[in-house]
């Protein structure tokens, strides 16, 4: 079956409206949009939905300003615009709501996520060079399952003798994390400085670096 073409129908400069009535269709279309995604909506793909002449961050500001009473809020997380619930809710919606497996970070171990963790600041980094921050072992298993849970995918393969794989975090680290992007982690010089990346076989303290500036994320299973 032939696929359709675009809909020539849709009219995003709505010239034929009040301004008023036409700036308030923007913004219903724009927040029912990302209300309706489960991913964070790029701005390209907002941006077919105003006319020409419309500033879209100005629809995204005016949304929010709307939003501020609401238990939820419009934020921008891994290069898009995603509705969430106000961090102050998170302990009412876990006391009636059952957790699903992938459902974000608490499926993650405290080991998990340090892992996860280290890997968004090192990457492209190796298992080995992760068992070497760490002073024990990475296991494939939580590699596997990081992987599986789609919180890190494969990078190029490192310059060295036998070109061992590399991992990267992926967009859903970002979402679920709350980054816009990847310059949104902690200063990591910061932590370089202060020799915190500097792991010896005596002393836990990367592990406990990058606990202390992400704080504490869901449940430790470990």
């Amino acid at each position: 079956m032939a696929q359709s073409g675009p809909d020539l129908s849709f009219d995003p400069d709505l010239d034929h409206l009040p301004p008023e009535i036409r700036w308030r269709e923007w913004m219903g279309r724009v927040e029912a949009v990302i209300f309706a995604s489960p991913e964070p909506v790029p701005r390209e793909v907002l941006s077919r939905l105003v006319g020409r002449a419309c500033r879209l961050d100005d629809v995204i500001a005016d949304i929010q300003h709307e939003l501020q009473a609401r238990p939820f809020e419009l934020v921008f997380v891994a290069g898009g615009w995603h509705h969430r619930t106000r961090p102050r809710y998170a302990e009412a919606i876990r006391l009636v709501q059952q957790p699903q497996a992938g459902s974000g970070d608490r499926d993650l171990s405290s080991a998990e996520r340090l892992v996860v963790t280290a890997i968004a600041y090192l990457q492209p980094v190796t298992r080995k060079e992760l068992s070497r921050l760490f002073g024990k072992e990475v296991s494939r298993d939580v590699i596997a399952r990081l992987k599986r849970l789609d919180f890190i995918g494969a990078g190029p393969r490192a310059p060295e003798p036998g070109a061992p794989l590399t991992y990267v975090t992926t967009s859903k680290f970002l979402s679920v994390f709350g980054f816009a992007s990847l310059r949104d982690l902690p200063d990591i010089e910061a932590l370089e400085e202060a020799g915190l990346l500097q792991p010896t076989a005596e002393t836990n303290e990367p592990v406990d670096a990058l606990d202390r500036e992400l704080g504490p994320v869901g449940d430790d299973r470990d």
